[in-house]
């Protein structure tokens, strides 16, 4: 038992207090030696979490407090490895390992169900964060932040280093640079004017020296915030934490309260702009954004009302804000844009719009709010963004490893000198603001916040023809004036650092380096496969698929509809489809009443399309729409309505809406693509030779995106042929034909889904359909395709079982030495991109990607030269084990309730068993070198097959253009 007052291993404790929101039991710490901070949420999760943060307000653009946080990862103290991340990653049960940084702080969490494994990866995080080989070694800093490189006298100086070229990635997006100016325009005063991240243009003015006084100043226990949660023994950890680390400080004074922007007397603007293609329409490309600081985000209700604020005027389909700016035709996609921090704001984005609509983006978002607080808000749409917001609280943002949200939701308050447990402890506030529905409270917090607050600002983003042209050009000239400024012995020594780095990089790590990564081993690994619990019920057409697993009295149901019967022509509309439902009228009400009855009445419904392969092929495979619902004891009879009147009674006839929603979804696949292009750029190889996978690419790829955009060009003069074939693909897919219903649960709610399923099934179509066999032919595209990012995502792949191999699950081991070291040392380290990887799959698929990354050409030679490094490839048993029990963490992910329900659905769509699964693990823990070995062959030939896909920067790809079969626009 714990006491208040007392000191437990140099803590003390200074409050305790049950946190029902959550289940657990929180413990509030002090540091007495150091001052450091120590959160602890006691309960029953096995997957345990630590954490420590640092308070690290930037006072510039250079990044650095994101390239401290790559580098006290490159080796420490006690690891002296060139990347203990890395080798950690490689052999840990980790069901979470990352590092991340914010606008105003830095957090290094991991996670693990394995006790053993949880103290080893908490003592390499802390050695990393106090101890870091920074100091002493300077290429970290060139490697992970940026350096000049030349390798020879004759050469042009180029910059490398793989923030650098992350956040050339990030500044690809015009979002990013949107939400960089938001800030600026916002806190001119404050550290949140700056990119934590680093601005690529800015990157390079950080100098060595700035850099080590940046962690000097802010890597102190002082400055820190520790965070343990979970089931495990907090007086071990507490002892471990205090013995071997803060023991070793003193208390210091650090400098790092995050400033109050002063309030503004008057709006404040600024216009940038953001690069496009030369052969990209700059026409409505623009970006308009109205923002607005709502106070400080230790005022819990604040916290709360800036995510209802975002649902209920912008993000709800019933938002009034979003449906005037549509009207009056202010941009093709309207979304909300808020920034963290102590301080924070809500604001409004009109997308793909021009300048000249300033005035009128702003009239008509005044007029709207003027006319919410003098005729009021709609109840029942207030009701609907609180439950929003309420689901996502419950639901731990429907993350799988809780402890992590739960850590930075503490810090929303906790990091500005705030209650650390105030945003966890959420109902207080939820009732308060529940039993102000029905005052003006919501109103005159409109009416004070944003209408009469001067402490906002209008942003607007504009496409510029030929700005990432310029702004290489001015880059290149620097670099010229740069080399021009040094004397021949100055450059000799600038090769020198760069070799001396290269060597670095390329060298192996001693035996005694090795040694120093604490280790796992085979006996710590649980050798059966988790059996997700499955009732498989048979029902005439119908298959019932039940998962009795504890939920917090979430009944999650999901209806999973075959879609095998729909022409190849009108598998595009499938996609379309689902982008409508539940943003349209039905025959029973409008879509502004039914968004406001889902969120009333529900967790949300909501739809999505995937083909699942069968086992071992993907010539099979199974195509499905799935309609998922979910809600909470009674509320389960109204979802079951609600999906039904989805499926049975919408209305696709309201053309203007639907161009809208059209546009909406174009908008929202441009914004991910850069996030996701190595995801985008596998996918797209993988279709040239993968029958399933050329229908996930008409069904929601790059043929997807490009059938969309042609659409929007043809709309108004096409629009009845487009409404023909969305209704036919209606009237189409609900059918009851091989329908699967998924239920994850309890057995009450169990029995209340299967009593009211009638509701659903009785109005399904019935007719008979016949599956169609689609002629999708092998095709070596090869595309380069052409965008106005920074950087590349190459993927090159093949079907290996079409070279005459079968899968095996040391495969999956294969994929962990490839993908954690080769690829990652020479694409990464040596490369200096972001990331890369292999994926092998038992349907077949290899396929490698690179991410972020500033090569093309360099990279493809990488992979072709993969089978030479498993060839030479000498490792011992315990090296081998290692890379056997990180793919063990590969195969036991964390997971949500609602996630087993669907990983237990999706093998039974695929037709794999429990006998499958378990074979696959027992294949990985008894995977030896020959086994490795004996893959070669199946490399070689794979790459040889040489099937590439290239998403990237236009001018790097046309240097290369011999690469390639056909180069394609991105935005065409």
């Amino acid at each position: 038992m714990f006491k208040l007052g007392n000191i437990y291993y140099g803590f003390k404790l200074i409050e305790e207090t049950e946190v029902k929101e959550i289940q657990s039991i929180a413990r509030i710490f002090i540091h007495e030696k150091t001052g450091a901070k120590l959160l602890h949420l006691e309960n029953d999760d096995h997957n345990k979490v630590f954490s420590i943060g640092f308070r690290t307000p930037p006072s510039d653009s250079t990044g650095v407090p994101h390239i401290i946080e790559h580098c006290v990862l490159s080796g420490s103290r006690k690891y002296i490895t060139k990347e203990p991340f890395m080798d950690m990653v490689k052999g840990s049960l980790q069901t979470f390992l990352n590092a991340m940084t914010f606008s105003d702080k830095t957090l290094y969490p991991v996670a693990s169900r394995n006790e053993k494994d949880f103290f080893n990866l908490m003592d390499v995080y802390l050695d990393a964060v106090f101890y870091p080989k920074i100091y002493e070694i300077p290429e970290i800093f060139m490697q992970e932040g940026w350096h000049h490189e030349i390798f020879d006298e004759e050469e042009n100086i180029r910059y490398k280093g793989v923030v650098y070229n992350e956040m050339q990635g990030a500044y690809s997006s015009p979002e990013r640079i949107l939400g960089e100016n938001i800030g600026k325009s916002l806190y001119p005063d404050t550290c949140y004017q700056y990119s934590s991240g680093g601005n690529p243009d800015i990157i390079p003015e950080l100098s060595y020296e700035d850099f080590l006084d940046f962690h000097r100043r802010f890597y102190h226990p002082s400055n820190s915030y520790i965070y343990l949660y979970g089931n495990g023994n907090v007086e071990k950890q507490l002892k471990h934490i205090d013995e071997n680390y803060l023991s070793n400080f003193d208390k210091a004074e650090i400098h790092s309260t995050i400033g109050i922007q002063k309030p503004f007397t008057s709006r404040n603007e600024i216009v940038d702009y953001y690069p496009i293609s030369s052969e990209e329409n700059d026409e409505n490309r623009s970006y308009l954004s109205l923002n607005f600081v709502l106070g400080e985000n230790t005022d819990p209700e604040i916290y709360l009302m800036t995510s209802i604020l975002s649902q209920l005027l912008v993000e709800s389909e019933a938002a009034p804000l979003k449906k005037a700016l549509l009207d009056e035709g202010i941009g093709e996609d309207i979304f909300p844009v808020s920034s963290g921090g102590l301080q924070p704001s809500f604001g409004v984005v009109a997308k793909n719009t021009s300048p000249d609509k300033k005035a009128q983006f702003e009239k008509v978002i005044f007029e709207t709010l003027n006319n919410l607080v003098e005729n009021g808000i709609d109840r029942k749409l207030i009701e609907a963004c609180i439950n929003i917001v309420e689901y996502d609280l419950r639901e731990a943002s429907k993350f799988p490893t809780k402890g992590i949200v739960y850590n930075m939701i503490s810090l929303d308050s906790w990091l500005y000198d705030g209650d650390p447990l105030v945003h966890l402890q959420f109902d207080k506030t939820l009732n308060k603001l529940k039993s102000n529905m029905d005052t003006s409270y919501f109103e005159n917090f409109i009416k004070e916040r944003i209408i009469n607050n001067p402490h906002s600002s209008l942003v607007i983003i504009e496409p510029k023809k030929g700005l990432g042209e310029e702004k290489q050009r001015i880059m290149e000239g620097k670099l010229d004036e740069y080399k021009k400024s040094l004397s021949p012995e100055e450059i000799k020594e600038l090769i020198e650092e760069n070799n001396k780095l290269k060597e670095m990089q390329v060298a192996d790590d001693s035996e005694e380096a090795k040694a120093t990564i604490p280790k796992l081993s085979i006996a710590d690994v649980e050798p059966k496969a988790q059996v997700i619990p499955q009732k498989i019920i048979k029902e005439d057409k119908l298959t019932i698929l039940s998962h009795n697993i504890f939920t917090s009295k979430i009944a999650y149901v999901d209806f999973y509809f075959d879609i095998s019967m729909v022409e190849e022509k009108l598998i595009p509309y499938i996609n379309l489809l689902i982008g409508l439902l539940g943003k349209i009228d039905t025959k029973k009400r409008p879509y502004s009443q039914l968004a406001n009855e889902i969120y009333i009445h529900t967790g949300g419904i909501d739809f999505d399309v995937t083909c699942y392969d069968q086992k071992n092929s993907d010539e099979l495979y199974h195509p499905k729409l799935i309609v998922k619902g979910k809600a909470i004891g009674d509320n389960i009879t109204k979802m079951m309505e609600l999906v039904s009147e989805l499926i049975t009674q919408s209305k696709i006839e309201d053309k203007k809406r639907i161009k809208e929603l059209f546009q909406q979804m174009k908008s929202r696949i441009e914004m991910t693509i850069f996030d996701a292009g190595h995801s985008v750029a596998a996918s797209r190889v993988s279709s040239y030779f993968s029958p399933s996978k050329k229908y996930m690419e008409r069904l929601k790829g790059l043929d997807f995106y490009w059938f969309l955009s042609d659409i929007l060009e043809t709309f108004d003069s096409n629009s009845e042929e487009i409404l023909s074939n969305l209704n036919k693909v209606y009237n189409m897919v609900f059918s009851a034909d091989n329908l699967i219903l998924s239920f994850t649960g309890d057995e009450d709610d169990f029995s209340l889904v299967k009593a009211n399923l009638p509701i659903v099934i009785d109005k399904l179509n019935t007719l008979d359909f016949q599956p169609i066999k689609y002629g999708f032919a092998e095709e070596r595209l090869n595309e380069g395709i052409l965008s106005s990012a920074n950087v590349q995502y190459v993927s090159k792949g093949y079907n290996f079982r079409r070279l005459g191999f079968n899968y095996n699950g040391s495969m999956r081991v294969l994929s962990t030495i490839l993908s954690r070291d080769y690829l990652h040392n020479k694409i990464r380290a040596q490369g200096g991109a972001y990331g890369a990887g292999i994926l092998l799959d038992r349907t077949g698929h290899i396929v490698t990607f690179s991410y972020r990354d500033p090569n093309l050409d360099r990279t493809i030679q990488v992979y072709d030269k993969m089978a030479d490094y498993i060839d030479s490839l000498n490792i011992d048993e315990e090296e081998l084990t290692t890379y056997i029990i990180g793919t063990m963490s590969q195969l036991d992910p964390a997971t949500t309730p609602h996630m087993k329900g669907q990983i237990a659905t999706n093998r039974y769509i695929s037709k794999i068993t429990q006998e499958d699964i378990q074979k696959t693990r027992d294949e990985v823990l008894a995977t030896k070198l020959e086994d490795i070995k004996a893959f070669i062959p199946l490399i070689d030939k794979a790459m040889k097959e040489d099937y590439l896909c290239v998403l990237g920067n236009e001018n790097m790809i046309k240097d290369n253009e011999k690469l390639f079969n056909k180069l394609v626009q991105l935005k065409k």
